[in-house]
Protein backbone atom coordinates (compact mmCIF):
# COMPACT_ATOMS: atom_id res chain seq x y z
CA UNK A 1 0.00 0.00 0.00
CA UNK A 2 1.60 3.58 -0.93
CA UNK A 3 2.84 5.79 2.27
CA UNK A 4 0.46 8.25 1.21
CA UNK A 5 -2.96 5.40 1.81
CA UNK A 6 -1.47 4.56 4.61
CA UNK A 7 -0.90 7.87 6.21
CA UNK A 8 -4.46 8.68 5.13
CA UNK A 9 -5.48 5.38 7.73
CA UNK A 10 -3.07 7.22 10.59
CA UNK A 11 -4.45 10.35 10.41
CA UNK A 12 -8.09 8.77 11.22
CA UNK A 13 -6.42 7.71 14.21
CA UNK A 14 -5.38 11.24 14.85
CA UNK A 15 -9.12 12.36 14.17
CA UNK A 16 -10.27 9.69 16.77
CA UNK A 17 -8.43 10.57 19.48
CA UNK A 18 -8.70 14.79 19.41
CA UNK A 19 -12.69 13.22 18.58
CA UNK A 20 -12.09 11.70 22.32
CA UNK A 21 -10.14 14.29 24.31
CA UNK A 22 -7.17 11.56 24.10
CA UNK A 23 -4.87 13.38 21.50
CA UNK A 24 -1.75 14.91 23.31
CA UNK A 25 0.78 15.25 20.86
CA UNK A 26 1.93 14.58 17.34
CA UNK A 27 5.55 14.91 15.92
CA UNK A 28 7.16 14.76 12.66
CA UNK A 29 10.69 13.06 13.31
CA UNK A 30 13.79 11.00 11.81
CA UNK A 31 14.79 14.01 9.01
CA UNK A 32 15.63 12.67 5.47
CA UNK A 33 19.16 13.76 4.89
CA UNK A 34 20.70 17.29 6.71
CA UNK A 35 17.98 19.87 6.21
CA UNK A 36 17.78 22.54 8.56
CA UNK A 37 14.28 21.95 9.47
CA UNK A 38 14.81 19.56 12.64
CA UNK A 39 10.96 18.71 13.95
CA UNK A 40 7.34 19.68 13.67
CA UNK A 41 5.17 19.57 16.91
CA UNK A 42 1.46 19.46 16.56
CA UNK A 43 -0.13 20.11 19.90
CA UNK A 44 -4.04 20.90 20.51
CA UNK A 45 -5.91 24.20 20.96
CA UNK A 46 -8.65 24.09 23.08
CA UNK A 47 -11.32 26.73 22.99
CA UNK A 48 -15.20 27.26 24.16
CA UNK A 49 -16.21 26.18 20.50
CA UNK A 50 -13.74 24.54 18.13
CA UNK A 51 -10.57 22.68 18.16
CA UNK A 52 -7.46 23.97 16.54
CA UNK A 53 -3.89 22.41 16.92
CA UNK A 54 -0.61 24.77 17.00
CA UNK A 55 1.86 23.99 14.51
CA UNK A 56 5.60 24.30 15.78
CA UNK A 57 8.26 23.75 12.99
CA UNK A 58 11.53 23.45 15.11
CA UNK A 59 14.89 24.01 13.20
CA UNK A 60 18.60 22.89 13.99
CA UNK A 61 20.36 26.10 13.29
CA UNK A 62 20.00 29.30 15.94
CA UNK A 63 19.87 31.59 14.15
CA UNK A 64 16.47 30.10 12.11
CA UNK A 65 13.66 31.36 14.42
CA UNK A 66 11.46 28.07 15.20
CA UNK A 67 7.82 29.48 13.56
CA UNK A 68 4.37 28.21 14.72
CA UNK A 69 1.32 28.18 12.90
CA UNK A 70 -2.58 27.47 13.85
CA UNK A 71 -4.73 25.26 11.72
CA UNK A 72 -7.86 23.78 11.59
CA UNK A 73 -7.38 19.50 12.24
CA UNK A 74 -8.55 19.42 8.38
CA UNK A 75 -6.07 21.83 7.31
CA UNK A 76 -3.40 20.81 9.79
CA UNK A 77 -3.21 17.31 7.29
CA UNK A 78 -2.97 19.56 4.46
CA UNK A 79 0.00 21.16 5.36
CA UNK A 80 2.01 18.47 6.78
CA UNK A 81 1.49 15.88 4.20
CA UNK A 82 4.28 17.49 1.37
CA UNK A 83 7.06 16.95 4.31
CA UNK A 84 6.26 13.03 3.66
CA UNK A 85 9.31 10.84 2.57
CA UNK A 86 10.96 14.91 1.05
CA UNK A 87 11.73 15.83 4.68
CA UNK A 88 10.60 13.42 7.80
CA UNK A 89 10.26 9.81 7.23
CA UNK A 90 8.55 9.36 10.65
CA UNK A 91 5.33 10.68 12.35
CA UNK A 92 4.72 9.80 16.27
CA UNK A 93 0.78 10.45 17.45
CA UNK A 94 0.52 10.27 21.49
CA UNK A 95 -2.44 9.99 22.96
CA UNK A 96 -3.28 9.20 26.61
CA UNK A 97 -4.51 5.55 25.62
CA UNK A 98 -1.30 4.62 23.12
CA UNK A 99 1.24 5.97 21.13
CA UNK A 100 0.98 5.26 17.21
CA UNK A 101 3.99 5.88 15.15
CA UNK A 102 4.13 5.62 11.38
CA UNK A 103 7.37 5.19 9.35
CA UNK A 104 8.27 5.15 5.77
CA UNK A 105 11.37 2.82 4.52
CA UNK A 106 13.86 3.47 1.99
CA UNK A 107 11.82 1.75 -0.22
CA UNK A 108 8.45 4.28 0.03
CA UNK A 109 6.78 1.38 1.98
CA UNK A 110 4.46 2.75 5.00
CA UNK A 111 4.15 0.97 8.35
CA UNK A 112 2.14 1.49 11.42
CA UNK A 113 2.96 0.30 15.20
CA UNK A 114 1.54 0.63 18.26
CA UNK A 115 3.13 0.94 21.80
CA UNK A 116 2.09 1.81 25.46
CA UNK A 117 1.21 5.97 26.17
CA UNK A 118 4.21 8.20 26.58
CA UNK A 119 1.61 11.57 27.92
CA UNK A 120 -1.09 10.00 30.55
CA UNK A 121 -2.95 13.86 30.32
CA UNK A 122 -3.68 15.92 27.89
CA UNK A 123 -1.08 19.04 28.18
CA UNK A 124 -2.56 22.37 27.17
CA UNK A 125 0.88 24.59 25.54
CA UNK A 126 0.58 28.12 26.20
CA UNK A 127 -1.12 29.67 23.05
CA UNK A 128 1.22 32.75 22.07
CA UNK A 129 -0.90 33.91 19.05
CA UNK A 130 -3.32 35.78 21.53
Amino acid sequence: MPYQDVFVLFWEHVKESVQEGRFAKLTMAKTIGKPNLKNIFVRPVYSDNDFKVLVKLRYQSKETEDEEFEYTLDEAFEYLKPYLKTSFSSVILFTTTKDITFKINKKGAASMTEQGPTFKNVIQPKNDLD
